[in-house]
């Protein structure tokens, strides 16, 4: 199953490791640090340039999301719960 990240993006479910609001990374160093070395290494992609309300950390990428945390997890709720069935 897939989630959509907002625009055209859609990641699939195995592969998302976290999801977070992006007044987060303000609140920890060592997620600012983390965000920093994801930057500069290449792997962070940004959906919309206007506005980012959430991140989402994959194995692959770090997503900057225009779609709230709250929807995002609730997306992969329901999709975690199509998988159980």
């Amino acid at each position: 199953m897939f989630i959509h990240l907002g625009g055209d993006v859609m990641v699939p479910s195995r592969e998302v490791i976290a999801i977070f609001e992006t007044k987060t990374k303000d609140l920890a160093e060592s997620t600012k640090e983390f965000l920093n070395v994801a930057e500069e290494e290449g792997f962070v992609i940004v959906i919309d340039e206007n506005e980012s309300k959430s991140f989402v950390v994959t194995d692959k990428n770090v997503y900057f999301s225009p779609i709230s945390s709250l929807t995002l997890k609730k997306r992969a709720g329901f999709v975690a719960e199509l998988d159980e069935k």
